[in-house]
Order: C-alpha cells, then sequence, then structure tokens
C-alpha cells in the first residue's frame, strides 16, 4: 500500500466517524518557541491550553513536521529523519479512552478490503501507563488483548505533557511485532526495534502546575474538559504495510536513494549485506540523500529559503549536506536537477501543490547548490592553504580553529576537511573542532531555552483573553468608543498606569490594525477623561486579544475607564497604500517573470514597500522599468479593490495566493484587485481603489539569500517626493557640467573618460618622478658587512610606484656581489615596505620574506613574500624611517651570524 493511500484511508476513516478533516499547517507556524511545527498537535496546541476554542469537537489531520535536533545521526541509523508526517486524530471535550481505543483498533485491524489497513491483531502490543487502569480495562476487556500483550510502563514511557504548565495525561501506545529476526520476543519493555511504536494515544486530563522532568511533575487537578491526541508516524507505517525494515526503504524516499546510487555507481547495502543497518559509509551517505532532499523539498514548498540564520540556516544546512554527501560518494556535477525532480514525483500524490509551485523550488535549491559548489572551490583555496603551512609543523596538523572557521565561515564541512587534509598527509584537531562545535551547539541551546521560557510570558494574556476576546474593528473605523479591561507593566498586571508611564493597555474593542502580514501597526492615540495615550505599537500575544503599547502622556488611566481609540488618518492611508501597492507589485512581478516569482517575505508601513519573491537572478534596468511601469498602469486603471471571507478550500479553488509561513484560520480574508489579477489572502488594510495608491516608484533590487530577490519601493507621496530629489539632483548636476538633462548620461561619461586618462598621465609623472633618482640611490648604497645596502623613503607612493622602483634599484645594482633594497611609501595614510634581494645575498641568507617582516612590524602591520621580492604594510605612516634602519640592522646581524 502506497504510502498517499494510508494517508488517504486514516482521513477517509476519521472523516467518516464524525471528525472534521483540517488541513496540514505550514511547517513554519506561528509559535515563538518552535522553529518547525515538529509534531502533529503543534497546530491544535491554543486549543489544549485554552488561548481559542475549537470550532469542532472532533478533528482529523496529517500534519508535515520537520525535526533537526539530531541532524548529524541522519543515515547512521535506520531511525533517524528530519521529515516526517503525521496522522492524527482530536477529541475536544468528545469521545475520551473508550472512543479512541475503538477508533485505533478499528483502523489497525479492519481489513484493507474494507478501508482498514489489515494488520493481524496478534502482532499488536498496547501499553499503558503504570496507574491507568481504565485503558488497561479497556484493551483487555473491550478489544479483547490478552493480559500478556498489555504493558505497564512508567511516566518515561506513558505520561505526556508539553514540558511546562498546562495540560497533561497518560498515554497508550501501541507497538507491532516486526518479526524475530528484529530481535529478541517479550514486547515492547525488552526491544523496540522488534516491537516498533506505530501509534500514541494521549488521554489528557491532567492539570499539570509544575514541571521539573519529564517523570517530576505537580497535578493540580483534573482538566475542566478532558481531550484527546493522538499521532501515528506515517512513514513507520508505510514501513510496516510495505513490508521495508525502514523509512528510507518505502515509496516516498527510496526512489531518491536509489537516483543517487543510480548517479554515483553504488549499490545500497552491497558492502555491509543488509542495508538497513549499514554503517558503511556509502550506505550512510545515500541515506543522508534520500532524507535531506525530501526535507528541503517540503522546506521550500513552505517557503523557507536557505540562509545564515534561524530556518534558512538549517534549509541551507540539508542542501548542502546532500551535495556535500554526493560529492563523498564520488559525484562532481550538479545534484539536485536529477535528484529533486524524484522527490516530488513521490510527494506530489498527497501535496499536489508541490508540482504547480515546482518551478519556484527548483530554482531555490539549485542557486543554492551553484553558491555551495562556489564555497567548496574557495573553501578548497583556503583548505590548501592552511594545509601548507601545516606541512612545515614537525606533526603536520590542521588546528581545530582553522577546521571550525572553515566550517562556520565558508560552510566548509568538517568530514570534506578532513578527508582532504588526509589526502595530503595531515591530520585535523578533530577534539579541537568538536569542542568549538560543542561550545556554539550550548550557545544555541541556551537561547532556545531562553525563548522557550517564554512561553510563560503569555500567562497574563490568557488572563486577559479569558475576560472576552478584542471586538477588532480596524477594518470598519477609525475612531471607536471602548472600556480598558487589563492593564499591564512589565509584565504584571495593574490597576493604573501613571503619566510618563509606558505599558500595555487592552481594551474591549479597537480601530488599531496590530502588526501582522508585513504590515506595521497603526499609529494614534487612546483618549481618556483625563489625558492622551500615544499608542506606540499594538500586537496580538495570543490569538483573539489587541494588545496596544502606549506611552501615558497625561493620566493617568485606570481598568475600567472608558476611552477613545483613534487611529490617525494619515497614518491609515498611507499605510493602505502601501500595503495595496505591495499586492500590486506582487502582481506585476509575476506578469513580467512569470507565476513562479511569488512572494516570500513583505514588509510595508506608509510610504514604503518591500518584498522578497523566488528569483535567481538579478532584474536588468530593463526588466525593473516593465515592472514598475505594469504597476502603475494597474494603479491608474482604477481597479476595484475588495475583500471577503470564505473557507481555505474555496480560496485555494478561486485561485488566492496564500503566503508562506502564514497561519489561517478556516475562514480566510480573500483581497482582490483586478478580479483575477491579484487575488491573495490578506488581513491587511487596504484602499477601495488602485488608483488610491498613488505613484510607486522602485528604488532598489538586491539579493537576500540563494533564489531570493527583494524589490523596494516608495509609495503615494513619498514617491513623488523621492522623484522630485531626483528631479533637483538632476538638475543640480546639468548646471554643474552646463548642459542639458537629456545629455547628461553622455557628458558624464565623458568627463569620468577624461578623468581616468588624466589620473593614468598622473600616475605615470608621479612613476617617472619615483624612478628619475635611481641612479644616485645605486650610487649611495651602503656597504653593510660585503652586503650593498640601499634604504629609502619614496614619501608620498603608492604599492605599485614602491614596488617598480626597488625591482628598477635590484637591477642597477646587479649580482657581482651581495644586494638588498628596501623602499618605503606612504599611500592614503597607509604604509607600504617592498624588500628585494639579488642572488648572491641569498646565498648568504638574506631573504626578503624575513627582512619585509621586520620592516611591517615596526610599521604596526604585517607581511611576506618570496626570499626574493616581499611586500608588507602598517598602520603607522610615522615610522618609515625607522622601519629602513631596522632592515639595514637585520641585513648586518645575518650576514654577520653566517
Amino acid at each position: 500500500m502506497e504510502t498517499a493511500e494510508i494517508r488517504r484511508r486514516w482521513l477517509a476513516y476519521f472523516e467518516a466517524r464524525g471528525h472534521t478533516v483540517v488541513p496540514s499547517a505550514s511547517l513554519i507556524y506561528d509559535d515563538p518557541n518552535l522553529l518547525f511545527v515538529n509534531a502533529g498537535m503543534v497546530p491544535f496546541k491554543p486549543y489544549f491550553l485554552g488561548e481559542q476554542q475549537p470550532t469542532w469537537d472532533r478533528a482529523t489531520s496529517v500534519q508535515k513536521c520537520v525535526r533537526t535536533g539530531d541532524i548529524e545521526e541522519v543515515g547512521k541509523t535506520s531511525r533517524h529523519g528530519t521529515f516526517f508526517q503525521m496522522n492524527g486524530n482530536f477529541s475536544f471535550g468528545d469521545y475520551f479512552k473508550e472512543g479512541a481505543i475503538d477508533f485505533a483498533w478499528g483502523l489497525l485491524t479492519t481489513s484493507q478490503a474494507d478501508g482498514g489497513y489489515g494488520l493481524d491483531p496478534e502482532l499488536l502490543w498496547p501499553t499503558v501507563f503504570r496507574d491507568d487502569d481504565e485503558a488497561y480495562a479497556l484493551w483487555r476487556d473491550r478489544i479483547g488483548v490478552p493480559e500478556a500483550r498489555i504493558v505497564r510502563r512508567d511516566e518515561e514511557d506513558n505520561y505526556w505533557s508539553m514540558g511546562v504548565p498546562g495540560p497533561g495525561g497518560p498515554s497508550s501506545e501501541i507497538f507491532y511485532d516486526r518479526g524475530a529476526r528484529y530481535g529478541a520476543a517479550g514486547g515492547p519493555a525488552v526491544d523496540e526495534d522488534r516491537f516498533m511504536e506505530i501509534w500514541n494515544l494521549v488521554f489528557m486530563q491532567d492539570e499539570l502546575s509544575a514541571f521539573r522532568t519529564k517523570s517530576d511533575f505537580d497535578i493540580r487537578g483534573p482538566l475542566p474538559r478532558r481531550n484527546i491526541d493522538t499521532g501515528m508516524g506515517l512513514e513507520r507505517m508505510a514501513s510496516v504495510l510495505q513490508g521495508k525494515d525502514n523509512l528510507y526503504e518505502i515509496d516516498e524516499v527510496y526512489p531518491v536513494l536509489a537516483k543517487a546510487a543510480e548517479m554515483t555507481g553504488r549499490t545500497y547495502g552491497a558492502k555491509s549485506g543488509h542495508a538497513a543497518t549499514s554503517s558503511h559509509p556509502d550506505d550512510v551517505h545515500l541515506r543522508v540523500v534520500a532524507d535531506h532532499i525530501r526535507s528541503s523539498l517540503m522546506l521550500i514548498g513552505d517557503g523557507v529559503t536557505p540562509g545564515n540564520e534561524g530556518r534558512g540556516y538549517v534549509l541551507r544546512r540539508m542542501l548542502r549536506r546532500a551535495v556535500r554527501a554526493m560529492r563523498l560518494l564520488g559525484y562532481r556535477d550538479h545534484a539536485l536537477p536529477q535528484l529533486l525532480p524524484v522527490s516530488k514525483d513521490r510527494m506530489k500524490a498527497s501535496y499536489p501543490e508541490l508540482e504547480t509551485d515546482f518551478a519556484r523550488i527548483s530554482q531555490i535549491a539549485y542557486a543554492e547548490e551553484d553558491a555551495f559548489r562556489r564555497t567548496l572551490d574557495a573553501g578548497t583555496t583556503i583548505l590548501d592553504t592552511a594545509v601548507t603551512k601545516a606541512k612545515k609543523q614537525p606533526s603536520p596538523q590542521l588546528s581545530g580553529d582553522a577546521a571550525f572557521q572553515l566550517h562556520d565561515t565558508y560552510g566548509f564541512p568538517i568530514d570534506l576537511t578532513m578527508e582532504m587534509a588526509a589526502e595530503q598527509g595531515v591530520q585535523v584537531d578533530e577534539a579541537g573542532f568538536r569542542f568549538l562545535m560543542q561550545e556554539q551547539r550550548d550557545r544555541a541551546k541556551a537561547d532556545a531555552k531562553a525563548k522557550k521560557s517564554g512561553h510563560a510570558d503569555v500567562g497574563v494574556w490568557t488572563e486577559l483573553l479569558s475576560l472576552g476576546r478584542t471586538d477588532w474593528q480596524a477594518y470598519e473605523h477609525l475612531s471607536v468608543e471602548a472600556s480598558v479591561v487589563g492593564l499591564v507593566r512589565d509584565g504584571e498586571r495593574q490597576q493604573e498606569l501613571e503619566p510618563g508611564a509606558t505599558g500595555q493597555v487592552v481594551l474591549d474593542r479597537t480601530s488599531f490594525y496590530a502588526e501582522s502580514g508585513g504590515q506595521i501597526a497603526d499609529s494614534g492615540d487612546i483618549v481618556t477623561d483625563q489625558g492622551v495615550l500615544k499608542v506606540l505599537d499594538v500586537q496580538r500575544p495570543v490569538k483573539g486579544l489587541v494588545v496596544h503599547t502606549v506611552q501615558v502622556q497625561d493620566g493617568p488611566v485606570r481598568v475600567g475607564e472608558q476611552v477613545q481609540a483613534k487611529v490617525d488618518p494619515g497614518w491609515r492611508v498611507a499605510a493602505c497604500q502601501a500595503h495595496s501597492g505591495t499586492h500590486v507589485i506582487h502582481a506585476a512581478l509575476r506578469q513580467v517573470l512569470g507565476p513562479s516569482a511569488l512572494q516570500s517575505g513583505s514588509y510595508n508601513k506608509p510610504g514604503y514597500l518591500r518584498l522578497d519573491f523566488a528569483w535567481g537572478s538579478a532584474l536588468s534596468p530593463e526588466t525593473r522599468s516593465e515592472i514598475e511601469e505594469v504597476a502603475n498602469l494597474a494603479v491608474r486603471k482604477d481597479l476595484p479593490v475588495s475583500a471577503q471571507f470564505m473557507t481555505l478550500p474555496e480560496a485555494r479553488e478561486w485561485g488566492a495566493l496564500a503566503l508562506f509561513g502564514e497561519t489561517y484560520d478556516e475562514q480566510v480574508r480573500v483581497v482582490q484587485i483586478g478580479g483575477p489579477w491579484s487575488r491573495e489572502l490578506c488581513g491587511g488594510t487596504h484602499v477601495a481603489h488602485s488608483s488610491q495608491v498613488g505613484a510607486l516608484t522602485l528604488t532598489g533590487e538586491s539579493s537576500v539569500g540563494s533564489g531570493v530577490r527583494r524589490v523596494e519601493a516608495f509609495v503615494g507621496m513619498d514617491a513623488l517626493h523621492y522623484l522630485a530629489g531626483e528631479r533637483a539632483m538632476v538638475a543640480e548636476l546639468s548646471g554643474l557640467v552646463k548642459v542639458q538633462p537629456a545629455e547628461l548620461p553622455a557628458r558624464i561619461s565623458e568627463l569620468l573618460t577624461r578623468v581616468k586618462d588624466a589620473e593614468r598621465e598622473i600616475a605615470k609623472l608621479r612613476q617617472q618622478q619615483v624612478l628619475a633618482g635611481a641612479g644616485d640611490l645605486v650610487a649611495g648604497a651602503k656597504d653593510v658587512f660585503g652586503v650593498r645596502y640601499v634604504g629609502h623613503d619614496a614619501g608620498a607612493a603608492s604599492a605599485d610606484e614602491v614596488r617598480a622602483l626597488v625591482l628598477q634599484l635590484r637591477d642597477q645594482l646587479g649580482d657581482a656581489t651581495p644586494a638588498v633594497v628596501a623602499v618605503t611609501g606612504v599611500s592614503k595614510d597607509r604604509p607600504v615596505v617592498v624588500v628585494a634581494t639579488n642572488a648572491q645575498a641569498r646565498e648568504w641568507g638574506v631573504r626578503a620574506g624575513d627582512l619585509v617582516k621586520v620592516a611591517a612590524g615596526v610599521l604596526g602591520g604585517g607581511g611576506g613574500g618570496k626570499p626574493d621580492l616581499a611586500q608588507g604594510g602598517g598602520s603607522d605612516a610615522g615610522k618609515t624611517g625607522d622601519a629602513l634602519t631596522r632592515v639595514e640592522h637585520t641585513v648586518g646581524e645575518t650576514v654577520t651570524a653566517r
């Protein structure tokens, strides 16, 4: 049974039993504690925490998940993977243990012909929490599982919590016996390789008041409403139903592994006899490729782009690990164009959007591979330099610092560093590298822990939300009468905020737009009977609650007081122009560049917008002009702008674009400009007709990562002010060079050519001037213990001029006797020194590289080079004379020490 069919049967089974099918949330989820969705229950967490009320009593989903905590272990075992899919069924105060157990047993054991999975009941082993007699009895008496196959386990295995105070409860896991060839008999307590967990039923019934460890917590009492949260690993079930040993061999993963093996000429498992448990490097690398290609496909599909921080860094790391693994398997050509389409073809049955969006996805992935290949080339050069230096040591070794720098700064993987260093007979201080890596991980964990502790910060907002949701009227009104529901300062609820204080205000209703979807919050005032509160920011710390950060100008303000929330009308108009302008630019990009130029992020505020979109190369001036023209023509057409609410499936069927990383309710708001020309899911504020956007002027276009570009623009009056400034600048330049504006480019080009010609002539004259006294300098050469020495300060001279003089002086000194030349110069307030020696001097042990290091040290810098010619510099231009004197002394010391 293919994975897509297992998925379909799951949803159909629970939908037929009264569950609402909830689409998978994006892997990018609006949760400050999570980098990615890492469990099937994450989108339902607000319901379990009581922050929101679900619109249904029963739900089911197949949720996309990514876990990257043990990414280094991927491929080394058959268990570790990054992307997976979690089947879940959920009850919110509806059925409880009996229903959850009935549903699970029914789906697992119903024959495949009747829509189930058709597992042999004799091979299923339930586990229950140690003290959960109710679940034990249900399995024994209702389902009929023999007591010998029902296992009681402790908190570590069979009690679930979120790791913080909140809901928790015992769980019941279902294990499948894969047979004697996988391990010892005796059930999951004996061998969890043979007995593989396939389903976890969580009975959420307790309220935890303190949480110290996984097995050490306090239970305050029962939850007011009991819930069910279950999770079945789709890949695990696929391995069972497809008769495969592990997730790497199921239908959605193995084709990529097989393609990688074909490309590299390797055979999976050939050198180990058993691929599933093989630790042979070839098999490990092939599993890394299979896992990371699929994970990267899904992450890019959900809007992640490669970068150096957060989610982008995880994606970049996985793409590069896949490319690196192919390289270690001996494949040097571009790998992703052959591997990524294979993964897309296997995943599109469950996620058809991967095919429709593949042009964008592949563009981003292939650009990252190109960037990494360049990194490998650059890193190889740096590595070769470091290895050459290391080989000069008595015991050749590349330091841990050098290996870490290659890894951290250049993205050069440690195993590639070790492999290439070993080829040249150099060891790598792996222990030193691992120490530095662990330090970095510890810092990251500390940071993550600090962020996770922020979960407690929502407590005060949850309390205020329990008093009622904010009646949000930003779409309808700029000013509303309201009552102060709560006041907060430094995270603590207050009864009053005094004049001069900065804090947060929660109103029962508001007209202020809270920052979201790239649009910043409204500006304005909250007016009381006694004074004014300046609104500094507006946010939604929990869904349903709007919080205003204010500075009390006059006051005080008290809980329960009647106020007026007044948005600055000019601010709102300009904000609407910018947000609608963002939609117009996005539509123009797609019209000019094609449908793959999808927005991946935006930011807009009154008068300004920026938009990130998927594209692999810089836009030409002509393309930028065309995009700008299409956008302004849309503005001139006075296209109608409208917004309406509908279900998410209806919006998708209507062709509305959903922005990556956004979290949408069952009911979504679709904003369209000119009908299907621009149709996006959006919660922002907008103009009524496109003409109200005003002028749109693109001011910049740049790269913000592999396969992602950014355009910036001014909007409305700010665009006109920008153009007026450009016009004034053109007028000023035209006046300075005394031509008409249309003639300005040609005139500036002519002037630049003349300036360059003049600079070349000046440089030529200066060089002639520097060289003119060479004969006198040779004639005045000193005798330093048999070496003819010329030391000269050329004053204001460039490095090239100094070098030319040094070479001419050495040539004139000839090779009859040992000779050394040292010349200093100063260019742009920075001193430079060049030293040259002839063959006779080098035979006497006098080397230019050694001498230039001495001189550069006096100048406060460094340098180096070959024995015959070397160059250095520094920061102290006042010590050129001292540097030359020091060179002369060193020549004497070297000669006399022979």
